[in-house]
């Protein structure tokens, strides 16, 4: 089992990076939000890993922080959800925001994912629900309807074409949404307050 790799990433794309450790090119498969994080970072750096075994082939998937590569075998031992998949739901939402939609039983905020359609969502939830809320219980009150998601996540969205990174991003708007007299305020007012906070 390839738990990390340490090593300078040679080559990159939106979703796979090549990291070189000690002569040798390991070509890993990440999700945007590790993209993302990975994208400044200059030097050697760390990047937690998952060995698929396939019949036809290893695959190997990597992680900047442990939250992500956690989350992401808690969706591949789902039935019927495979590590595209379980990739795809980790590139489309932060992983507090796919935590808190499983526990929060909301469907909506997965299947507005592409490639998840409603019954994965459905059984995601199920086998994943109970599981995620006594592992660690959500330590934000930011907001659980499908209203209050979309708020979020266009305010994320307009932090990221700014120059900010989705992690810098998400951690200001969610802190903001943290506070009950801000649940409701208007998406442009949200970006504005996150500005005053968010670190490029």
């Amino acid at each position: 089992m390839i738990s990390y790799l340490k090593g300078q990433i040679v080559q990159r794309t939106p979703t796979e990076i090549v990291i070189e450790v000690n002569g040798v090119g390991y070509a890993v498969i990440v999700p945007l939000s590790t993209s993302e994080k990975l994208a400044h970072i200059t030097g050697t750096v760390t990047l937690l890993t998952h060995l698929h075994v396939r019949e036809d082939a290893l695959q190997l998937y990597g992680f900047a922080t442990d939250a992500e590569r956690e989350l992401f075998r808690a969706l591949i031992g789902v039935s019927g959800v495979g590590p595209k998949i379980a990739q795809g739901i980790l590139s489309g939402m932060g992983t507090e925001q796919i935590r808190e939609a499983i526990i929060q039983n909301n469907a909506s905020a997965l299947t507005s994912i592409s490639g998840v359609g409603k019954k994965t969502a459905e059984r995601i939830i199920i086998e994943l629900r109970d599981k995620l809320g006594k592992s660690e219980m959500i330590q934000t009150s930011a907001p659980t309807t499908s209203k209050h998601l979309r708020t979020r996540s266009e305010a994320v969205i307009a932090l990221m074409s700014l120059g900010h990174s989705r992690q810098n991003a998400e951690s200001a708007v969610i802190k903001i949404l943290g506070e009950p007299v801000n649940r409701d305020i208007p998406v442009e007012e949200l970006v504005r307050r996150a500005l005053q906070i968010a670190v490029k």
